[in-house]
């Protein structure tokens, strides 16, 4: 978080009185945190010498995650650049309890310093809450981790546990543990206990004797025909729902029947079995784990009431609530009242000592139950049998759930029976059973779903960043691989394209787009623009890419979010060059001291691009057998090593503009060594720059020419001085009888630049016209025109200078006074506007109608 301390800037914690005792008081436990003295108490010593507010917010942020049991560690405090201001970093488990930590921290700093009572357990508490109500579940948690541990990206679908593993078109979908893969038919079979039971018995498997029936006036005749002690459960339910154990008479059973049909419409009339249960999970096909499971239940010792042995159970710190914990929290309720009831109790009895309790009907760990691994016990008859019934009904990963006297003898010899089985079974006894030993059962789902060993389902990943040429080089390499066959989804600012159609309009270069273009299914290679805005506000879109471009880093909103200088920049664009896999490449910039810079934090392979191949950077990297591009004798070439393999000459790839366009070049350099580690042949690169046009449809914004009868159009995305400066040296080499300049200024440009940007109008149009940004962004559309007024003074005081605030009317204005044989350069922000606009003029110059009428 960014964090002004405003007038505790000047008041450090020893400045305070009292802060230092009440801050004690209140977080004992952060005697542990070392800080940067190294040894426990070392915060506190930090504190008691004098430390600023911000470092006080980032431990109380960390500490009360850790006491609403998230154990998180990681935490820096930094300047922002502004007197008083900070960047608060911290870690954390669940995102919004982050979110949640961060305002708390503040409020409890702030009641420190004041002085005043807080509530610190109800901070706790609603951490907790967040935590159950956001966090993935244990099951698909266990899925997902061991996806991560495998290299295999992952993004949470929905709030719930909808996630998807891999990428575009390589993904795989789990919920909870139904996956992607999982047989509808399969899983509604299971959900019908009535097919489930019928299949099972047609199989020759042993299941309970039973009937199903949906009206009162049944139960009578039902119960008869099971006798007694049996089992009422609804046909459609799951985690122990609406199921009623051991009945012993009909009143009973009347009571549980009732109980089923708020459930389901039709209900189960059931032989009860004795035994004990058990549960068997299997795994495409293989049993991989089986527990035996218990009713939450107390043990009486002659003193405490059940209601004071189930808070003494609850003290376990095991046991949490929901699903926070491998145990969870026995609850007394309508249900616990009543099975106590039947043995004469209340929740105020005091058992004899060494008396089991049973509190729960059914043994399920989210009402309290316990489990004990078993697997390596259960007998080969039932192993098989239990393999056989997962293809019986048809499903990957289901929970079979028996009841015997004996596992380890098969089901025939002990009388057991096989009660149900599951779709979407719980994960969690099998992860952490209270007893035995832990398996990791989360390993077989991700083998079925990716089963080539090494396969993470990842697609290509092409990052590009820089603060110019980022969009037509993202666009060129989209294009070579759409070329080559691929189904690309690239980003831009100014969209996001599945396949070449335009599906979501706008600056797309965040990590919402990118997750946008890997979440797509028909998506199978992405090329992602990446600015520094998204990156700032919320990170990248993945964690991981296979190739990272920089193409140049020039002074560009700075003095926003904290950037101040070039430099700070520079390390912000270079956090993509980090993510690179360790097999991919980053391909750098020879030519840009900072960009050239950023290979000292990569881990992968180094490429480099340059302007001059006599480049010593780039000598020395082709000297190692490197891979390098670089313009040389008018030719864009691809080196491995020493060794040249010349691709076009410039001058024909329609991009550069017969040559005349150098940044252009500058932009192909990088894009053909990324071709080139992706596999894309220079005789299919060759084809895709000859067809990568610099039109309106290929490169909206970026070079558009329009060439009317009288003038012409140049419609460019130019916007900073680095971009004006390339832009200048294309237009240069342009014959026109007058040039005339459309600009604009942005208001969260520094002054200086805003300047510069006048400055540089001044040198190369012979009349501007200034009009005004769509979004001014902080600043009055008065102090930016004066500001690109100023630069163009101190460049030319006599130059001729309009004003036209609105875009359309600029352009008008310009069209409607061209010389014959002039060019106008329109400089715009919002390129989809002013293309309309001029493909509505070169529309009605083609139907011979007077155009350009204001």
């Amino acid at each position: 978080m960014v964090l002004d301390l405003e007038e505790m800037e000047e008041l450090p914690s020893n400045k305070i009185e009292g802060f230092y005792d009440r801050l004690k008081n209140m977080f004992p436990s952060m005697y542990e945190h070392r800080c940067s003295v190294g040894e426990p108490g070392g915060f506190f010593q930090r504190v008691e010498e004098g430390t600023w507010m911000g470092h006080i917010v980032e431990h109380i942020a960390l500490e009360i995650q850790s006491l609403a049991d998230m154990d998180t560690g990681f935490g820096r405090t930094r300047t922002y650049g502004e007197k008083g201001v900070y960047n608060v970093v911290f870690s954390y488990i669940e995102e919004n309890v982050g979110r949640y930590a961060a305002n708390a921290a503040v409020d409890i700093c702030q009641a420190l310093i004041d002085g005043k009572e807080y509530d610190l357990k109800a901070d706790i508490q609603r951490m907790r809450e967040i935590r159950e109500d956001e966090r993935l579940g244990p099951s698909t948690g266990s899925i997902v981790e061991e996806a991560e541990a495998r290299g295999i990206p992952w993004i949470r679908l929905n709030k719930y546990s909808l996630c998807q593993l891999g990428y575009g078109a390589n993904q795989k979908r789990i919920q909870a543990t139904v996956t992607s893969e999982t047989s509808s038919i399969g899983v509604e079979i299971a959900c019908d206990k009535e097919d489930t039971k019928y299949l099972l018995e047609q199989a020759e498997v042993q299941v309970p004797r039973g009937d199903i029936i949906s009206r009162e006036s049944s139960l009578e005749e039902a119960c008869k025909y099971v006798g007694f002690p049996l089992v009422v459960k609804p046909v459609g339910g799951n985690h122990g729902r609406g199921i009623t154990v051991n009945i012993k008479n009909y009143e009973d059973a009347l009571v549980a029947f009732h109980a089923a049909k708020i459930v389901s419409p039709k209900v189960i009339i059931e032989k009860y079995i004795t035994g004990e249960d058990y549960r068997l999970l299997v795994i495409n096909n293989v049993l991989v784990a089986a527990a035996k499971r218990t009713p939450a239940n107390v043990v009486g010792d002659g003193k405490l009431t059940i209601k004071e042995l189930v808070d003494e159970v609850n003290k376990d710190p095991r046991r949490g609530y929901g699903h926070e914990n491998v145990l969870t929290k026995i609850t007394i309720n309508d249900l616990t009242r009543t099975i106590i009831a039947a043995k004469g109790y209340t929740e105020d009895s005091v058992p004899k000592k060494g008396e089991q309790v049973i509190l729960k009907d059914t043994a399920n760990l989210s009402t309290g139950g316990t489990a004990e691994d078993v697997t390596d016990i259960v007998h080969p008859t039932n192993v098989s049998m239990a393999e056989r019934i997962s293809k019986i009904i048809d499903l990957d990963i289901c929970g079979i759930d028996i009841m015997t006297t004996d596992i380890s003898q098969p089901l025939n010899d002990t009388g057991g029976a096989v009660l149900e089985v599951n779709a979407g079974p719980g994960f969690r006894m099998h992860l952490a059973p209270t007893s035995g030993l832990p398996r990791n059962v989360a390993a077989p789902v991700v083998d079925k779903l990716f089963p080539q060993q090494g396969n993470t389902g990842r697609i290509p990943i092409v990052a590009i960043t820089g603060t110019n040429g980022k969009t037509t080089t993202t666009r060129l390499i989209a294009h070579m691989a759409k070329m080559k066959g691929y189904r690309v989804g690239y980003t831009t600012s100014d969209g996001v394209y599945i396949q070449n159609r335009l599906l979501m309009k706008g600056d797309c270069t965040g990590p919402a787009s990118a997750e946008f273009v890997l979440k797509d299914p028909t998506v199978n290679f992405a090329v992602l623009e990446c600015a520094r805005g998204g990156l700032l506000r919320a990170g990248l879109g993945f964690k991981k890419c296979d190739v990272a471009i920089v193409t140049n880093v020039e002074a560009d909103h700075l003095g926003l979010k904290g950037i101040h200088t070039v430099e700070q920049l520079a390390k912000v664009k270079g956090v993509i060059p980090e993510t690179v896999l360790p097999e991919g490449y980053a391909i750098l910039n020879a030519d840009d001291d900072l960009v050239y810079e950023m290979r000292r934090s990569i881990n992968c392979n180094l490429a480099l691009f340059s302007m001059d191949e006599e480049n010593p950077r780039i000598k020395a990297l082709q000297k190692l057998g490197g891979i390098t591009a670089i313009y040389e004798n008018g030719y864009v070439t691809l080196c491995r090593g020493i060794w040249k393999m010349r691709i076009m000459k410039a001058e024909n790839i329609p991009l550069t503009y017969g040559g005349k366009a150098t940044f252009m070049i500058q932009n192909i350099l990088p894009a053909v060594i990324a071709a080139n580690v992706r596999g894309i042949g220079i005789e299919d690169m060759k084809i895709a720059l000859e067809t990568f046009i610099p039109s309106a449809t290929q490169t909206p914004g970026r070079l558009n020419l329009f060439k009317f009868e009288n003038f012409s159009i140049l419609l460019d995305y130019a916007h900073n001085p680095a971009g004006m400066r390339a832009l200048q040296k294309f237009t240069d080499n342009l014959e026109a009888t007058e040039k005339v300049g459309i600009i604009a200024g942005v208001g969260d440009r520094r002054e200086e630049d805003t300047k510069e940007l006048g400055s540089i109008a001044a040198e190369m149009f012979d009349e501007i016209i200034i009009r005004q940004d769509k979004n001014l962004r902080g600043r009055s559309d008065e102090e930016i025109i004066n500001m690109l007024n100023d630069g163009i003074r101190t460049k030319d005081p006599n130059k001729k200078t309009t004003v036209i605030p609105s875009e359309k009317e600029a352009i008008t204005y310009a069209v409607n006074n061209a010389k014959k044989g002039s060019l106008i350069i329109l400089c715009s922000d919002v390129i989809p506007d002013a293309l309309d606009l001029v493909m509505k003029f070169k529309d009605q110059e083609s139907r011979g109608e007077k155009i350009f009428a204001q």
